[in-house]
């Protein structure tokens, strides 16, 4: 079975120990070039994007497209890529450049006064960008939630197509790979997981930090 971007792999007990048990935290596979986020398409669309390198075909840019940098949110998400319409998880490797574009036009989907003062510029600013942010509940393998918050991305517009079309340096289909570690899971346990290496994605703007809420490092 091909491994493709899903090279570096670790336990989910390293996963574990590498990530922060709480806060909110970016958690992603990257490289000082490229970011891999997960998408679940059901099969047309899964095609056309690792047949061509980027989206098309019968994928929408007129709607909404969400993104999540955490493997295991996918899997929560998807259901270990069981769900109908979500049959196909692509991992999609985008440059850091459009990432870091993507998490500077973030606005979150409810409001916050500390970070957006009134509920008058929160909806303006919703109104103008194109990338809505959404922090969840991380989950384990067997879909429990975890005290970590995961994001996830929501595009449209000018930086959904950008995405799709321009800052995008591979697509993989991995089902093969999610289908036989959710064999593992359900036959052997967590232990005999082999996961993407995740790790919290840096920052180099701490205003950018600031806006989505970031737990420090520190705590």
């Amino acid at each position: 079975m091909s491994m493709g971007l899903l090279t570096e792999l670790s336990s989910f007990t390293e996963l574990c120990a590498r990530l922060p048990a709480a806060g909110r935290h970016v958690v992603a596979a990257y490289d000082a070039e490229t970011v891999t986020v997960y998408q679940a398409y059901r099969p047309a669309i899964a095609e056309f994007a690792v047949a061509h390198g980027v989206f098309g075909g019968e994928f929408s840019f007129s709607r909404m497209s969400w993104i999540k940098p955490g493997f295991l949110w996918m899997m929560y998400r998807s259901g270990w890529a069981t769900k109908e319409g979500q049959e196909r998880v692509l991992a999609v490797r985008l440059t850091r450049a459009g990432f870091d574009r993507i998490l500077s036009e973030a606005v979150e989907s409810s409001f916050h006064s500390e970070t957006y003062g009134t509920r008058e510029n929160w909806e303006r600013r919703l109104r103008e960008s194109d990338v809505r942010l959404q922090w969840d509940p991380d989950h384990d393998p067997h879909g429990r939630p975890l005290e970590r918050r995961a994001i996830q991305l929501g595009l449209r517009g000018e930086t959904l197509a950008c995405y799709g079309r321009d800052w995008v340096r591979g697509i993989e289909d991995v089902t093969p790979f999610v289908h036989a570690q959710h064999e593992l899971l359900l036959r052997d346990g967590v232990d005999a997981l082999r996961l993407p290496v995740e790790r919290p994605y840096p920052f180099g703007d701490p205003e950018v930090a600031e806006r989505l809420r970031l737990t420090r490092a520190n705590g």
